[in-house]
Parts: structure tokens; C-alpha cells; sequence
């Protein structure tokens, strides 16, 4: 009846697709795909965009870009998807868990210079529902220890912190596209390069490990293995969909501002009560409506609510199991200081229905439902 995600369809996308097939380039980085590098770039600021085939095999990018050595060691929360690690512990890299904050749930920038130890490589701030982290202590900290900066946006497009794009404020970036974000390919994803010094090799691994994209701007006389690399680019249909999504940006994140406002005011009352608390934004970020979560009093208080909810045909969802607790996170990660936050807030928080077309009416059913099981 309301599902917690619908894939929203601006109209142009089939058409695209058709004109992709017309032009006679399927395997990607045809016209639509450059069209998509140029967007990120002018609407990020960022050096140089690189569609990919997920964030997933962004983050794949920066590691090799990184040069992650087994043993070297990357900062990140745990309270993230399992690609943020995933992505370093490929290269032998090992997983350095900390704390999130309590108010805008993203990694404490306050814990971090406490976590750097000699074989400290990078810190991945991750941008949890497309809210910014506090990237200019993350940046001091960062230049003080000689660390790249690699955000994971996955969540971010469309949203800024103090006027920056997410994903373009550290030396790399990365996005996704996939079907729960709010401009989607079904998948895909980007890197963001903002240091110029990995631009070259950026586009030598995303192409297997060759110099294709310099022979085919003939700086080169052939095309030949180089390095290492593997095939990061999405195919040409996926970038003619998701341009049809990026022409309609803006569009889409205002009217997923309206829905996020609409939760925000509707559920005041029931906060100021004391039986949740919504979402905190920082005034120096500007978000994307992401997501809409609540933070409930329990576990059990959760799981009643996401079991009467269904009983009014509602599909909510929790998050993350933080990645420290799982069975690949204490195989290949550690644990620095505490993380009473993460597993608070995992137990606690519940994502509401949140897409292009949920309106009023249906975020009344969702509201109404809370209510009853708060009182």
C-alpha cells in the first residue's frame, strides 16, 4: 500500500535510452555518460566526475587511488553500508571503527585524531542522509597527519556543507545512483576527484588499467595496460537514464524537501511529548531530504511500531547493523574508543517512507500510525 521506496521516472529516460542506441555507443562512456561527468563537475565544483557502475566501485577507485597497503589503516564509522569498509579491506587496508554523534548521527570528528596512529592512510567521513559531516576539523586533521580525505556521499548528492558540495570537499569523493537515492540509474555511482593529482590515474583504473581515454584523445598512438585497474564505467543505457534524472535535479529535491518538511512539522508534537526525535540538521548544512528517520525510546518500542505499521500496509525499515559488530568487521577491522552512540542509535532508529509522490495523504496514514502506537 506504501512501500518505503519507488523509483521515481521523470518521463525522458526511455527517450534517452533510444537515442543512446541510436548513436551507436552501448558499452558506456558514450555521449550521455560525458554529459553526466559535466554535470557533477559544474554542480560539485569538482575537478574532474567519473560515472562508475556503482559507489561501490568508486570506492574501489580511491582505495587504489589511496594506494592502500595491507596493514595500512583507514577511519571510518561503523555506522555506514558495508562498501565503505569493503572497498579498503579489498587492498589489505584495515577498518578503524569510531563513534558517530548523537545529533546528525556522522562520524565524531572528535574522536578521529585520538584513532591516527602511524599507519594511518585516509579518513572516510560518511554523510548519513545527506547531512554534512564537519569536514573543516576533519580537513585540519587530515593535513596535520599528512591523510588523504575520502568522503563517502553516497547520500549527498544535491546537498552542501557551509556551500560545498558533498563528495567534492576532500581529496576524492564518492555518490551513488542507486534505485533508493534521489536522482537513480537503478545502479550507478561516481567518483569525484578533487585533488588534480589523481586525475590521470583515476581514468587508467576505471578503464581496466589502460590508456584508452588518452589514446582516444590522441595524446597517445595506442591504448596499452599500464596499470592496475578494472572495469569501473557503467553502460551507456544506465548514463542516458540517470542524465534524464539529473536534467530534473533540482525539481526532485524540492519536492522531496516539501515531504521531508511535512514529516518534520506533523511529527513536532509528538517529539516535544517525549516519544521520539527527529532528525537534526546543523545550520551551516543545507540536506537533500534523503531520508526521513525517527529515533524511538527502544528496540522494542521499534520493532511493535514497524509491526503495526505493516498492519496499515506501511514498509518501514531500520539501518545499519554497525559494521564493528558483524562478523567481517571483527575479522578485518577494529574498534577505537567506545561506540556507545552507534549501537544506540542502531537499535533505535526507523526510516520512514520517503519518494517522489508519497503526498500528504499517504504520510497521514504513516503519521496516524506512529500516534497510535505512541499515544
Amino acid at each position: 500500500m506504501i512501500p518505503f521506496n519507488k523509483p521515481y521516472i521523470t518521463g525522458k529516460e526511455l527517450w534517452n535510452i533510444a537515442q543512446a542506441h541510436a548513436l551507436g555507443v552501448m558499452a558506456g562512456d558514450g555521449n550521455f555518460t560525458k554529459q553526466c561527468n559535466s554535470w557533477l563537475e559544474q554542480r560539485t565544483g569538482s575537478h574532474k566526475a567519473l560515472l562508475t557502475h556503482s559507489c561501490t566501485a568508486a570506492l574501489e577507485m580511491a582505495a587504489i587511488l589511496a594506494d592502500i597497503q595491507p596493514g595500512d589503516e583507514v577511519i571510518m564509522p561503523s555506522y555506514t553500508f558495508v562498501s565503505t569498509a569493503n572497498a579498503f579491506v579489498l587492498r589489505g587496508g584495515v577498518p578503524v571503527f569510531v563513534d558517530i554523534r548523537s545529533d546528525t548521527l556522522n562520524i565524531d570528528e572528535t574522536l578521529i585524531e585520538a584513532a591516527v596512529t602511524s599507519r594511518t592512510k585516509a579518513i572516510v567521513p560518511v554523510h548519513y542522509a545527506g547531512v554534512g559531516c564537519e569536514m573543516d576539523t576533519i580537513l585540519d586533521i587530515a593535513g596535520k597527519h599528512n591523510l588523504l580525505v575520502i568522503e563517502d556521499a553516497a547520500q549527498g548528492i544535491m546537498a552542501t556543507y557551509k556551500g560545498k558540495a558533498l563528495g567534492a570537499i576532500g581529496h576524492l569523493g564518492t555518490l551513488s545512483f542507486h534505485e533508493t537515492k534521489n536522482i537513480t540509474s537503478g545502479e550507478g555511482g561516481a567518483l569525484l576527484v578533487n585533488d588534480p593529482e589523481f586525475a590521470e590515474r583515476a581514468e587508467i583504473i576505471r578503464e581496466k588499467g589502460t590508456n584508452r581515454s588518452q589514446f582516444f584523445r590522441g595524446q597517445v598512438a595506442k591504448y596499452t595496460w599500464v596499470d592496475i585497474g578494472s572495469s569501473y564505467l557503467p553502460g551507456e543505457i544506465i548514463a542516458a537514464f540517470l542524465y534524464a534524472q539529473m536534467q530534473e535535479a533540482d525539481s526532485i529535491t524540492e519536492m522531496r524537501l516539501k515531504l521531508w518538511d511535512y514529516y518534520h512539522e506533523v511529527l513536532e508534537e509528538i517529539e516535544e511529548a517525549g516519544k521520539l526525535r527527529r532528525p537534526i540538521i546543523p545550520g551551516f548544512c543545507c540536506h537533500n531530504a534523503h531520508m526521513y528517520y525517527i529515533l524511538l525510546d527502544s528496540l522494542e518500542l521499534r520493532t511493535s511500531l514497524i509491526a503495526r505499521l505493516q498492519k496499515h500496509g506501511v514498509n518501514t525499515v531500520f539501518h545499519y547493523v554497525p559494521l564493528h559488530s558483524s562478523p567481517a568487521g571483527q575479522k578485518y577491522g577494529r574498534v577505537h574508543g567506545k561506540m556507545t552512540h552507534t549501537v544506540d542509535v542502531a537499535d533505535r532508529l526507523l526510516r520512514l517512507p520517503m519518494w517522489m509522490g508519497l503526498g500528504k495523504e499517504k504520510q497521514n496514514i504513516v503519521v496516524d500510525a506512529i500516534i497510535d502506537v505512541l499515544g
